[in-house]
């Protein structure tokens, strides 16, 4: 299994970025996806996660700027970022809890990370 993740840069603080992770490989079901991130010197946090239902979440300090989607035929997630702000600055990773087959337990998966640059 395998997770690939796009779409980070550099932008101008209140400029967007929008961020996509497929998942591939020997997938039977995905429960949850999600985007977490890391700034230098901090640890990871959660960003926001949306569920197979569609139920999203996010961390407090980007609610109402940052929308989480997903495509379950592409195993696909999107993380559609606006009104940038430096403190946004991190290698943002996406996150998928799936099971490769049936009857076995839900693992999580990582992307690589992507880099997120918002200057002032």
């Amino acid at each position: 299994v395998q997770l690939q993740a796009s779409g980070g840069g550099l932008v101008q603080a209140g400029g967007s970025l929008k961020l996509s992770c497929v998942a591939s490989g020997s997938i039977y079901s995905i429960n949850e996806m999600g985007w977490y991130r890391q700034a230098p010197g901090k640890q990871r946090e959660l960003v926001a996660s949306i569920s197979s239902g569609g139920s999203t979440n996010y961390v407090d300090s980007v609610k109402g700027r940052f929308t989480i989607s997903r495509d379950n035929a592409k195993n696909t997630v999107s993380l559609q970022m606006n009104n940038l702000k430096p403190e946004d600055t991190a290698v943002y990773f996406c996150n998928a809890r799936l099971q490769t087959r049936r009857f076995i337990v839900y693992d999580n998966y990582w992307g690589q990370g992507t880099l997120v640059t918002v200057s002032s």
